[in-house]
């Protein structure tokens, strides 16, 4: 069960997109075609499963006892970056369609601020591995889901008679404070 609520708390409750606003450069910039969101999503879900998982092996393993915590830092940049280097290099080969699509974002996964603040906070909640890579799934998850339903409801005011001056980042961004508004509502399920 405690499982179970730390995957919905950052599935829904905590979501890092629209509850804590980390990550909203690729969440506005990549949001404008839901097959572009689905492959950010992939992306995201493989990069931040793994670079959690080798992070919190590093700093349990590497720089805890070596009382070099203060290099988490860099240590979880490089291997976040080695990952998008790896995942891109398959995608460049394996979907190019998809590698052309995300055009620039898949390079930028690297910075994506919600990778690195899974790695962080799967520390800083004292998680241990399990916990941790459910945590990390569940945040994954959820920033996939409001991503391709962001990116749905945007395909739709593309049609939209919404007037010129409202078209493009300003109803986007009331769309999304109203779903942040909406994801507010989640609060205290599951008792947390």
């Amino acid at each position: 069960m405690e499982l179970l609520g730390i995957f919905f708390a950052a599935f829904l409750i905590n979501n890092i997109l629209l509850i804590r606003f980390i990550a909203l450069c690729s969440f506005f910039g990549v949001s404008n075609s839901i097959e572009t969101s689905f492959g950010m999503s992939a992306a995201v879900i493989f990069v931040m499963t793994i670079s959690s998982a080798v992070s919190w092996l590093v700093f349990y393993f590497i720089l805890s006892p070596l009382q070099l915590e203060f290099l988490r830092t860099a240590a979880f940049i490089l291997t976040i970056a080695s990952l998008v280097q790896l995942e891109e290099l398959y995608m460049k080969k394996m979907l190019p369609d998809l590698y052309r699509s995300m055009g620039i974002f898949l390079p930028l996964i690297t910075t994506n601020c919600a990778i690195l603040a899974v790695a962080f906070l799967a520390i800083d909640y004292r998680y241990n591995f399990i916990q941790a890579m459910v945590y990390s799934l569940g945040v994954s998850c959820g920033y996939s889901l409001v991503i391709i339903l962001f990116a749905y409801i945007r395909e739709r005011m593309a049609i939209a008679p919404i007037p010129k001056w409202f078209q493009g980042y300003p109803i986007a961004f009331i769309t999304a404070a109203l779903m942040s508004l909406a994801f507010l509502g989640f609060t205290g399920m599951f008792g947390l």
